[in-house]
């Protein structure tokens, strides 16, 4: 596997690379960041083998209280233009859909804690998925959903969302759900989102979510071995 180097987007302080980091670091590949809440600095595109967008609270629709999405829709076009690998996650997935023109709208319900997610018949014929088990708990924190994009590969849906992730290209990747999901980053996540853990259907307590810790280790394997696949075309 060829060195790697790899830029990514994070929107908010608690929300930012996880298990990826470790993944990153571990296979010898080199990481940048751009941090939209400190600077809108953008790396040259020329530079980057890799682009990952991670989540954040704000909706892609956002642009006028945050105005570098507008900047870094266009860098996301630029990247899928110029075959770089592209992964988003959350709301990487709904600005990667949006790009490739279809809208992002507020989903039936919100999914807040750990769900089970089902690989579609898609999913099932994919080389990068196809050997993952049929259905798995994921953790999931989003109220926005997306259209398929054209031409692209439904990969997970489940009772809450029937589009939880989607490939484009053999390099284009959107996953609704958070596979990179770490302690740190789950503690990070309840402390600043706690205010949307409401009683609803689809939306856990604080002290389920974190029943649900067991699942992580097999997330994060599951991740790797997306990234590791990924890393080889």
């Amino acid at each position: 596997m060829k060195s790697l180097h790899i830029h990514y987007f994070q929107h908010v302080t608690f929300e930012g690379l996880g298990c990826i980091e470790e993944w990153a670091l571990q296979s010898g590949h080199s990481l940048s960041a751009t941090k939209f809440y400190e600077s809108a600095l953008l790396p040259d595109l020329q530079a980057i083998d890799w682009l990952i967008i991670m989540g954040g609270p704000m909706s892609v629709n956002d642009e006028v209280k945050y105005p570098w999405l507008k900047l870094e829709k266009d860098f996301i076009k630029k990247a899928i233009k110029g075959n770089k690998s592209v992964i988003g996650i959350c709301l990487g997935a709904q600005l990667i859909a949006e790009v490739l023109g279809e809208k992002i709208s507020p989903n039936k319900q919100k999914e807040i804690g750990w769900f089970p997610v089902q690989l579609s018949e898609q999913g099932k014929q994919s080389p990068v998925f196809h050997d993952f088990d049929e259905s798995f708990n994921a953790f999931c924190w989003h109220g926005d959903t997306f259209h398929l994009p054209q031409n692209s590969k439904h990969l997970f849906f489940n009772a809450c969302c029937q589009n939880q992730a989607f490939l484009y290209g053999e390099k284009v990747l959107g996953l609704q759900f958070h596979l990179e999901v770490t302690k740190l980053s789950l503690h990070d996540m309840i402390k600043h989102g706690k205010s949307e853990l409401i009683k609803r259907k689809y939306i856990q307590t604080s002290d389920q979510i974190w029943g649900g810790i067991l699942n992580i280790e097999k997330c994060n394997k599951m991740m790797y071995k997306i990234l590791d696949r990924l890393a080889k075309k």
